[in-house]
């Protein structure tokens, strides 16, 4: 069979991507908790010492912008202007407008929020049904946000990235072939101390001993320092790390972001869906991976189209499977928003190490089909 390499990587929640998909997420779940009818498109950016948080809110909830994103830097664990960003004295800049009558009149009526595709995606090769790489670089990232907030590490700071290469034998991941951490640190520690630390304390801790071997190969920090991180280091975008965010790269995307947005928009919602229904054809024994496309039209309730890949695993044929999604899942925006619960305030629990394989979402239950 052959085999071949494959890379996912994941970043925690201090990476100024994250912080913006953060103070975006916490904003919607706010407007969605005093107003169930919100409809929230909102984009932060962060440079420097400096946050900018732009777009459209059309809500009757009384919200203070400002205090959401001070309060979110603080609980990241953001410190000051000289090596990050300062929560209490940054900058921070609010354009918001209402929603666009254009685009309203479609919504309001049951249509998509915008024109677009969207995939979900689901494999057997783990237990919650996500792809072996990013599962793996997802428990890295969040276990270096544990050793941190707990002091178990406490000398590392909040920005960082991790990133798994597995070796495949077919479908099958074998080993793990490479482990890559590189993580903000206090700048009197040395190198040697933080690869022992972050080896001992987080991979072999997160990784399965069976896929680590003596080939393995560990890169800590490679570029031998990582003092100065979050926005101070690089500029953080609303929507930046849509890959991390869905399946590492296993699968295919639809370039649309999810954070920030309530569930009016498709970009968000369907993809959602989408998982839901890839997740339970797998769990339900019809394919080994499977991987699902539709397409909207803006103001259009109904998909333009439904596509499916089960790259030759499945049990049934396809276009069985197809028409029993038809069947039982109403995909309209407000079928969707209705059958998962997607005016409920749950988008911060999606935020961080992506938005599935988290047992707690309603698109990760699983069903009979």
């Amino acid at each position: 069979m052959r085999r071949y390499l494959f890379t996912s990587e994941s970043v925690t929640e201090g990476h100024p991507d994250k912080l913006c998909d953060l103070i975006s997420d916490t904003i919607l779940d706010e407007c969605l908790r005093q107003d169930k009818n919100s409809r929230v498109a909102i984009e932060t950016f962060a440079s420097n010492n400096k946050i900018t948080i732009a777009g459209q809110l059309t809500t009757n909830a009384l919200i203070d912008i400002e205090k959401i994103a001070r309060d979110t830097m603080k609980k990241i664990g953001y410190k000051n202007e000289f090596i990050d960003i300062n929560p209490e004295t940054c900058e921070i800049n609010i354009n918001i407008t209402k929603q666009s009558g254009d685009i309203a009149q479609g919504v309001d009526i049951g249509g998509a929020g915008d024109q677009g595709i969207m995939f979900g995606y689901a494999c057997d090769e783990t237990q919650e049904y996500m792809p072996f790489a990013i599962s793996m670089a997802h428990r890295l990232s969040k276990k270096l946000t544990e050793v941190r907030k707990n002091g178990i590490i406490p000398y590392l700071g909040s920005d960082g990235k991790t990133q798994v290469t597995v070796e495949y034998e077919g479908d099958i991941p074998k080993r793990i072939d490479t482990v890559l951490i590189s993580n903000q640190h206090l700048p009197e520690i040395e190198l040697s101390t933080i690869r022992k630390d972050l080896i001992d304390k987080v991979i072999k801790v997160v990784i399965p001993k069976e896929y680590l071997d003596e080939k393995t190969k560990y890169y800590i920090n490679p570029t031998g320092k990582f003092v100065i991180g979050g926005p101070l280091s690089d500029t953080g975008l609303t929507g930046r790390k849509i890959i991390v965010d869905t399946y590492g790269g296993y699968a295919h995307h639809g370039g649309g972001a999810f954070s920030g947005k309530d569930a009016t928009k498709v970009d968000r919602s369907a993809a959602y869906m989408l998982r839901f229904i890839a997740k339970n054809i797998v769990a339900n024994g019809y394919a080994k991976k499977c991987e699902l496309q539709v397409s909207y039209g803006i103001g259009i309730a109904e998909p333009i189209s439904i596509y499916i890949d089960t790259f030759g695993t499945s049990r049934i044929p396809e276009e069985e499977i197809i028409e029993k999604i038809k069947t039982k899942f109403d995909l309209t925006p407000k079928g969707i928003i209705d059958y998962l619960g997607l005016q409920e305030p749950i988008y911060t629990k999606t935020t961080n190490y992506g938005h599935f394989g988290k047992n707690e979402l309603p698109w990760e239950k699983i069903i009979k089909m």
